[in-house]
């Protein structure tokens, strides 16, 4: 694409690279700006298959929200959304059972700016500025109880994102006050950077590029990820790398798409005070 202003939001700096309009250039969308894919380019010179990863990470999404419908989940959060590209999460779960509710929520302008653009005309997608650092105004948003009603079970999506909140910003207790304004029989979606061992030097040289965005990411492993959704119930085949999670026979995996793990968890009936306490802790 060119790099025309037209279309951006006033007071974005496109000379900083920006980790939504990175994943947009690699998964072959047009918002993006030269900053952007030079640092993709650099990520993927960095870890061979980086690009590769941002594709398996959408074809997880695809995967987890078909299964989501079937689990009987009609209502999506979707935080961290992103640049809306092929394969959104309202579409997909359309596909597999109309009448559902999704809404969308980026920190990024032009990421909304885009989705709501996109979204006009149909009354049950919204896309709304939000920050995952605070999880109680996202809920709260009368543009969020509006279209999803949270005295029914919903999917919060967390896909791709947490792994940009560092430990001080209490990653935990943001799953936690997630987790207590939703009802059981709801789902909390992770997936995440982690430090895999055969690619550890290369995973170190991504984070150095990210810290050039606004965004730094934070590795997390296994055991730290089932630490952030303590009072939750994580469905099989638990927290796993991205192809490993119901595997679409169609889709080859290779290793350099393990970069990344995912969890789905589900909430019980005993879920609350869990999670209330995980909230206090950090």
């Amino acid at each position: 694409m060119t790099d025309s202003l037209s279309w951006i939001p006033e007071g974005i700096d496109v000379t900083v690279p920006n980790v939504a309009r990175m994943y947009d250039y690699a998964l072959g969308g047009h918002h993006n700006f030269t900053v952007d894919r030079e640092n993709t380019d650099r990520a993927e010179q960095a870890l061979p298959g980086f690009i590769v990863s941002a594709h398996a990470n959408r074809a997880f999404l695809y995967r987890v929200v078909r299964w989501l419908v079937g689990a009987g989940i009609t209502q999506f959060l979707d935080i961290g959304s992103g640049i809306p590209t092929v394969g959104n999460v309202h579409e997909i779960a359309e596909q597999a059972a109309p009448g559902t509710r999704t809404v969308y929520i980026d920190i990024d302008p032009i990421a909304v700016a885009h989705g709501q653009a996109i979204l006009t005309g149909n009354p049950r997608v919204k896309a709304l500025e939000g920050d995952l650092r605070e999880p109680i105004k996202i809920v709260d948003h009368p543009d969020v109880t509006e279209l999803l009603d949270f005295a029914k079970p919903v999917a919060v999506l967390i896909t791709g994102v947490m792994h940009f909140i560092s430990d001080a910003d209490n990653p935990r207790g943001i799953i936690a006050q997630l987790a207590d304004a939703m009802v059981s029989g709801s789902y909390i979606v992770l997936s995440h950077v982690a430090p895999m061992l055969d690619v550890e030097e290369a995973l170190a040289t991504l984070q150095e590029l990210f810290q050039r965005t606004p965004t730094p990411f934070y590795m997390r492993t296994r055991e730290q990820l089932a630490e952030l959704l303590t009072g939750l119930e994580i469905v099989e085949p638990g927290i796993v790398p991205i192809p490993d999670w119901h595997p679409d026979p169609h889709d080859h995996a290779p290793d350099h798409r393990r970069i990344m793990l995912v969890a789905v968890a589900r909430k019980g009936p005993s879920a609350n005070n869990e999670s209330a306490a995980s909230s206090d802790a950090g």
